[in-house]
């Protein structure tokens, strides 16, 4: 049975500020150390719950914050950006199950460094008039490959957030929110200990949790942060402008909307 680990670092305990998950500095080395040592905990609940084989995905910022050499020498990882489906780069139709870890509560929810993709650009993402941050709309394409989401971990609003979605994955909340940058969390040692348990649950179960799937046609719309990013990506021949700062887009699958969504990310960067 092969499972695949979506490793973010937003919702990993301890982490509460944007420093933590910027690199180059001392802040950002001792927090990638922090998800390493959750991902192989990841790693090993899975391994004991049946999973033949391990694949991780580093899906946070510039995608290079796993310590390869700290990481379970069981497991392969994924790192460095760009890759095509950037977050769930590397999933295919034959695993039998998704682990969201260290994941984060959508945009201006009251999560701890809530955000969909790019704080800088977004501030709502909608596909068929469904709310997304990330874990839904990437758990929305492990859905359209037949895959469940078996598992997340983050803080308390990620799973408020996503159980709707989610109802029959597995949850280990290792902080609770008090507001955008402050949390209580469990130590890192209990942390990785609820993500081991969960994480081996969660794998036990895998055939019998269904995916969440979107039905087509499908309709993408996208509300920046500013004016001026929506001047920007109503550049786009395919954008259709909806108001001052809402652009939309008819992709035609959900792997094309998150396409769609990463060059938006993209974009934006020539107004930073």
């Amino acid at each position: 049975m092969k499972i695949y680990i979506s490793a973010d670092i937003e919702g990993v305990a301890g982490v509460v500020n944007p420093q933590q998950g910027t690199m180059g500095n001392g802040e950002h080395e001792r927090a990638r150390r922090l998800m390493t040592q959750e991902v192989n905990a990841a790693i090993e609940g899975a391994f004991a719950g049946g999973a033949s084989e391990v694949l991780v995905n580093d899906a946070h910022g510039d995608m290079r914050n796993l310590l390869p050499d700290e990481l379970d020498p069981r497991a392969e990882l994924i790192s460095g950006k760009p890759k095509p489906l950037n977050m769930f780069e590397g999933l295919t139709p034959d695993h039998a199950g998704v682990i969201c870890l260290g994941y984060h509560a959508r945009a201006r929810d009251a999560g701890v460094l809530a955000h969909t993709t790019n704080g800088f650009a977004f501030g709502r993402i909608r596909l068929n008039d469904a709310e997304l941050g990330e874990a839904g709309l990437y758990g929305a394409y492990a859905g359209s490959l037949g895959i469940p989401v078996i598992m997340l971990s983050g803080d308390d609003r990620l799973k408020s957030e996503t159980q709707p979605l989610f109802p029959d994955a597995r949850y280990a909340a290792v902080k609770q929110a008090i507001s955008q940058r402050a949390a209580r969390s469990l130590s890192p040692e209990r942390a990785r200990d609820l993500i081991r348990r969960e994480s081996e649950a969660a794998v036990r179960h895998a055939p019998s949790i269904p995916p969440f799937t979107i039905e087509g046609p499908y309709r993408l719309e996208v509300e920046l942060n500013t004016p001026a990013l929506c001047d920007l990506a109503s550049i786009i021949p395919s954008a259709t402008r909806l108001d001052v700062v809402t652009v939309a887009f008819a992709p035609e699958s959900v792997e094309h909307a998150i396409r769609w969504v990463n060059t938006l990310s993209a974009l934006s960067a020539v107004l930073r």
